[in-house]
Order: C-alpha cells, then sequence, then structure tokens
C-alpha cells in the first residue's frame, strides 16, 4: 500500500474551506456548501468531508472532540526559519489560532503551532535549507 492522501471530517464546510485557502493558500475551487473537498497539496490528496455526510455514507455516528485537539498534525514545511515566523503571524492575523510562537528547537528546527477553526494542529516548520534537501 501507499499512502495516497488525508482527509478532515469538518462541522463546518465553509469555514473551513476559506480557511485553508485563504489563511494557508491552499488551492481550493469548490463553493462553500459542497459536501467533499478533493485537492492536491504538494503531491498529496486532501480531503474535507463534512462530517453528517460521511455518516450518511458509511451508516454509522461518530464522537468529535470540541476544541483544540491533539489526534493529529498537520505539517507544512517553509525553507528557512524567518518564512516561519512570517507564517505563523500572518496566519494569526488573517484568524488562525496561535497554539506556539515560532521557537528554535534543540535539534535545529525552527517550529511553531496553529489551530484551524475546528482546533486541528498544523505545525509551521524549517530546517533552514531548502525542502528538496531538508533531511539529507
Amino acid at each position: 500500500m501507499r499512502l495516497d492522501g488525508f482527509g478532515l471530517l469538518v462541522n463546518d464546510m465553509g469555514k473551513m474551506i476559506r480557511f485553508y485557502r485563504d489563511v494557508l493558500g491552499f488551492e481550493i475551487r469548490e463553493a462553500e456548501d459542497t459536501e467533499n473537498v478533493y485537492l492536491v497539496k504538494d503531491g498529496t490528496l486532501f480531503l474535507l468531508y463534512g462530517r453528517d455526510d460521511f455518516e450518511k455514507m458509511t451508516h454509522r455516528e461518530y464522537e468529535y472532540v470540541k476544541g483544540i485537539n491533539g489526534h493529529f498534525e498537520l505539517a507544512l514545511y517553509v525553507d528557512t526559519f524567518e518564512e516561519v515566523d512570517k507564517a505563523y503571524w500572518e496566519a494569526v492575523k488573517k484568524g488562525a489560532t496561535g497554539i506556539m510562537e515560532p521557537t528554535l528547537e534543540p535539534w535545529g528546527q525552527r517550529t511553531c503551532y496553529i489551530a484551524d477553526p475546528e482546533g486541528n494542529l498544523i505545525e509551521i516548520g524549517s530546517w533552514n535549507r531548502p525542502y528538496e534537501v531538508k533531511d539529507l
């Protein structure tokens, strides 16, 4: 098996589309009243599923955490430490919830955390080198 992508089960599709499109710059072309959003971000499939629609499709009910949750994080990479700071403050200015301001970690990564409108954690980090060579 290969990882194809990942999805978020969302309560307010319009709000989440606006956040990922307008705050984080994801290319989302679907209308805000859509049931599902399928897009590719940097080669990874990213999906937003409406919770009610997903429950109807699977014939099940699910429990959802309210507020900031620690179920997973979405990690975004920028090439420089300066871009971490800029991306964090721009996202907060546009409405993201600040969780942890940019910090240089002991292992050499500069990282920060924000949350989307439904409390999902998003990391913005950098090793201060281009993405293509960050893991070399």
